[in-house]
């Protein structure tokens, strides 16, 4: 074995290695029963909010959260999803999960988020640190059990500074803590890009972005979570490969993520819920 898979698998963080040691079985009949689901047409997971939704408003709102809007502003987007939250806020739900974040937690398939909880997808697609902070006070009146945060990327395609992403993060953690101070946050890294692999379409933004700045860019991002009593999920070392870079297997052009990706991401949320969040 070479020193670099080594030296990759002793950075895997112990609740991955163990989610890696007691589902590997499981994982691949996972990826078995999805690719003979998708021969007939069904989905291998039910949905985790399907149960929560009783009227075709609801329903409605809930697609806008997976699907960006055709034609719509920002800020009518942030409306779809206040309405969306005010909807479920007024149900009351047990273990109300929100995953916030940009793209990459926009096009989580529904299907595969894991069981046990309520999930509301409250991310949009193209999201920055500021954008995020200022719409926080959508669910403020909801009593959320976890949140699932992934914000960051964005900023370092498109020129924010290291030091502004990270006020934005201590300020978005301040307010979580002031107005959600039961709530579990989990703080999700970073995920690599495919750097010279890379087909997305600013292809040339992401080769100017190496990931040895992402990397440090979560090394950060891991302290502030610890000062603020925040969970911090390191998945930067299950999607990237030898390089350091983002996984093509897992990815449909360097920066999103296909559905194999998402099962990766699954395994990791409901493994991390079992080991760190009990």
């Amino acid at each position: 074995m070479s020193r670099s898979v080594v030296n990759r698998i002793l950075k895997i963080p112990n609740w991955a290695a163990l989610s890696l040691l007691m589902n590997a079985v499981l994982f691949m009949t996972l990826i078995a029963t999805w690719q003979k689901d998708t021969d007939v047409g069904e989905p291998m997971l039910p949905q985790a909010n399907a149960a929560d939704v009783t009227t075709p408003l609801e329903s409605a709102l809930l697609s806008t959260a997976v699907a960006r809007p055709q034609g719509l502003t920002y800020q009518e987007w942030v409306q779809l999803l206040d309405k969306q939250m005010q909807a479920m806020t007024a149900k009351h739900p047990d273990h109300l999960t929100i995953l916030l974040g940009d793209s990459l937690s926009l096009w989580f398939p529904p299907e595969l988020l894991p069981g046990r909880r309520v999930w509301m997808n409250q991310a949009i697609s193209g999201e920055k640190t500021q954008g995020l902070l200022a719409r926080l006070h959508l669910f403020d009146r909801a009593e959320v059990d976890t949140i699932f945060l992934m914000i960051g990327i964005n900023d370092l395609i498109w020129g924010q500074s290291d030091d502004q992403i990270i006020r934005n993060y201590r300020e978005i953690m301040q307010y979580l803590s002031r107005y959600h101070p039961t709530t579990k946050v989990v703080v999700q890294s970073i995920l690599p890009h495919g750097a010279e692999t890379a087909t997305w379409e600013s292809r040339d933004r992401l080769l100017a972005l190496p990931n040895s700045r992402v990397r440090a860019m979560n090394q950060s991002l891991q302290v502030v979570a610890d000062d603020y009593d925040a969970y911090y999920m390191d998945l930067y070392p299950i999607f990237s490969n030898g390089e350091g870079n983002l996984r093509p297997d897992l990815s449909t052009d360097g920066l999103h993520l296909n559905r194999e990706g998402y099962l990766v991401w699954r395994a990791a949320i409901a493994m991390y819920s079992q080991v760190e969040l009990q």
